[in-house]
């Protein structure tokens, strides 16, 4: 899809754009959930979401996909974080997309939601990869939202920040393969910009600083 075509699509549904977002935002205030224990949760959904703004012309298909790429984005963690249900993801889908869209969207969800582990390694493992790889979209939701998490990390200096700053660099490697279908499907692809920006970010200034931080805390 053409990046105008895109930009005329979320001009299109910018109504059901934003009662997306507005009911995102909600859910997620309704669990009293943060990010970095002092923002809103919605201030990382609204970071994840900007890059369907920014990117999602490189991997939409068609109109009917345009809802559910927002959809995934800023729902992409409900059922792992706001006690909702598969079926309650997409019952609310339903009230701004048809049946077929609701289907893709709350999929796109599914896909994201981590297994039950007690390690960062046991619940993201080979299940939960394989599932964002098989899954239309699921790909480019994840990393729009690694590349969110990179970069808060790399730009807020805190001792949590500073730690996830060094896992997420040394994921990279793996987090990346993991998450590429390899797939000619458009609606698999990494975006090579995104992938430019993260590498970037990972390479730059602030991650010596974090580094020397990190050195210095143990």
């Amino acid at each position: 899809m053409t990046e105008n075509d895109f930009q005329k699509y979320i001009e299109k549904y910018a109504q059901e754009i934003q009662g997306i977002k507005e009911s995102a935002h909600s859910l997620h205030a309704s669990v009293n959930q943060t990010y970095d224990n002092v923002r809103p949760y919605s201030f990382h959904l609204d970071m994840v979401t900007e890059s369907v703004y920014k990117y999602g012309h490189c991997v939409c298909e068609c109109e009917q996909d345009v809802l559910p790429l927002f959809f995934g984005a800023y729902y992409h963690d409900s059922i792992e974080d706001a006690r909702l249900t598969y079926n309650d993801v997409k019952k609310i889908a339903l009230q701004y997309m048809n049946e077929k869209q609701a289907f893709m969207a709350a999929e796109i969800v599914y896909a994201l939601t981590n297994d039950k582990g007690r390690t960062r390694e046991e619940r993201a493992g080979e299940k939960y990869y394989q599932g964002i790889r098989e899954t239309p979209y699921a790909p480019f939701v994840k990393l729009a939202d690694r590349l969110a998490n990179i970069t808060y990390s790399f730009k807020n200096h805190n001792d949590d920040n500073v730690h996830m700053a060094h896992v997420y660099r040394q994921e990279l490697p793996h987090f990346l393969d993991a998450i590429d279908a390899h797939s000619d499907d458009v609606r698999f692809h990494l975006p090579e910009t995104m992938l430019e920006e993260i590498n970037k970010l990972v390479h730059s200034v602030n991650q010596e600083k974090s580094n020397a931080h990190l050195s210095l805390s143990f």
